[in-house]
């Protein structure tokens, strides 16, 4: 808790906010009593968990907690208009899949922060399905309880207690059940990361790239979403906020991580809705589908990844939009501070 405190200061003060001293001491003091609170009296988490927000909001302490590490400045949102067609469909009753790549336990909460303006309705009320390291970690577990989430046990992490397997598995079908039942009464949004963890860098030359995605699981997820009854659309998410809290160089099984905090540019881009049967139609083997169709939303996600980490790391901003990613600043003349 003190290096968390000390790491966030630092990242804080680089920001330049006149009220950064302020601005620390009142969130750590509420990260510090929110975790004093469940150790005292441990929450455990639904396998669908809805966001708290009384009597404690949970879900706006994330957000203040995260908001002073954004460089504003430096973020960038690509493709808004298909947000805003997200929610139109949302609201005739479709559900909505966003196969992304994951960064950073913050990652929920750079999406909402630099959605929340355009597109509060996604912003609130997207669900993620979160791997079981960010509902048992104390100090991830108060950030968590703010989120709308599908708990599952991630399959890097499925064997690492070998007599612990069955119970993780069995818990994984009774998620994916509670999946389907959201999915079936239509007007859902849900976020999934189906490399199974986090980005990390290169080990050689230190570049960042989104991690390969799993067939298996984008093919569950699209399977899951087509058979429901309620219309499904899936969109290729692409996540750029590393610098802010960066995971471990290699996968840790203990909990308890360092968490390395920065200020830093983030960014976040949607890509053209996914058509699997356009995409199958070329392919007689299911396989060769399955794999196609995981390569098209995996390179999505890396073109638009590509096109913002020109704008925030590159320092070359909106010059950086493509023919398929138009980058923009939506908060621009709005104060976001």
């Amino acid at each position: 808790m003190e290096e968390l405190y000390q790491n966030y200061k630092t990242a804080v003060l680089q920001s330049g906010h006149p009220k950064a001293s302020e601005i620390v001491l009142s969130n750590m003091s509420l990260v510090l009593d929110r975790v004093f609170v469940d150790v005292e009296d441990p929450f455990v988490f639904p396998p669908h968990h809805k966001a708290l927000r009384e009597p404690f909001d949970y879900y706006e302490f994330g957000q203040n907690y995260i908001r002073p590490l954004i460089d504003f400045r430096n973020s960038y949102v690509g493709n808004i208009g298909i947000f805003k067609d997200m929610e139109h469909k949302l609201k005739q009753g479709h559900n909505i899949i966003l196969i992304s790549n994951h960064q950073t336990e913050a990652d929920p909460a750079v999406i909402a922060l630099l959605l929340e303006r355009t597109n509060p309705h996604i912003a609130e009320n997207l669900i993620y399905v979160a791997g079981d390291r960010v509902i048992t970690d104390p100090l991830c577990k108060p950030f968590s309880m703010g989120r709308n989430l599908i708990c599952v046990y991630s399959k890097k992490h499925m064997f690492d207690v070998p007599e612990l397997a069955e119970m993780k598995q069995k818990a994984n079908i009774r998620s994916l059940k509670e999946m389907a039942l959201l999915l079936r009464n239509g007007s859902q949004i849900i976020w999934i990361a189906p490399s199974g963890g986090r980005d990390r860098p290169d080990p050689v030359t230190g570049e960042w790239h989104p991690a390969p995605f799993d067939k298996s699981s984008v093919d569950n997820m699209r399977r899951l979403a087509e058979n429901t009854g309620a219309p499904a659309h899936i969109y290729p998410l692409a996540l750029l906020c590393h610098d802010i809290m960066p995971p471990p160089a290699k996968v840790e099984k203990e909990i308890g991580e360092k968490r390395v905090i920065s200020f830093s540019g983030t960014g976040l881009s949607v890509g053209a809705e996914a058509n699997f049967d356009e995409i199958a139609g070329a392919y007689e083997n299911p396989e060769q589908a399955k794999e196609a169709y995981t390569k098209a939303l995996y390179e999505s996600v890396t073109d638009q990844y590509n096109v913002l980490k020109s704008a925030i790391h590159g320092k070359q901003r909106a010059d950086t939009s493509s023919q398929a990613v138009s980058i923009s600043q939506p908060w621009t003349n709005i104060s976001v501070t």
